[in-house]
């Protein structure tokens, strides 16, 4: 693992809106820390509604966490385009984010309860 990346359990409760639906809250949720970027969040599948989120084709590789896949989000206001990713089977050292999902917070709402 990298040293300017560190995950923790992030604290409390956290909730993830779009469209005005939640679509899902957590206690067991993924804090990413990544260098000066601001921190990242990241839901365990289990606790979202995948039911509203559909993989899309877009991908991107980063040389420290690897490969994502990224989903569009079907909201009732209509989708939202590549709106969330995930690491599928993420970089050794950041297995905490694996089965996780994380936001883009300028298309969605990320807070903590």
């Amino acid at each position: 693992m990298t040293s300017h990346i560190k995950t923790r359990k992030a604290p409390g409760t956290w909730v993830v809106r779009a469209g005005g639906a939640v679509l899902g809250e957590t206690t067991n949720a993924v804090e990413l820390t990544e260098g000066d970027y601001p921190a990242v969040i990241y839901f365990p599948r289990e606790d979202l509604a995948m039911a509203f989120l559909e993989p899309s084709e877009t991908r991107s590789t980063c040389p420290y966490k690897g490969d994502a896949v990224y989903y569009t989000i079907q909201a009732k206001s209509g989708p939202i385009p590549d709106a969330a990713w995930s690491y599928e089977t993420p970089k050794e050292g950041l297995e905490a984010i694996a089965g996780h999902l994380a936001f883009y917070t300028d298309r969605v709402a990320v807070e903590q309860l």
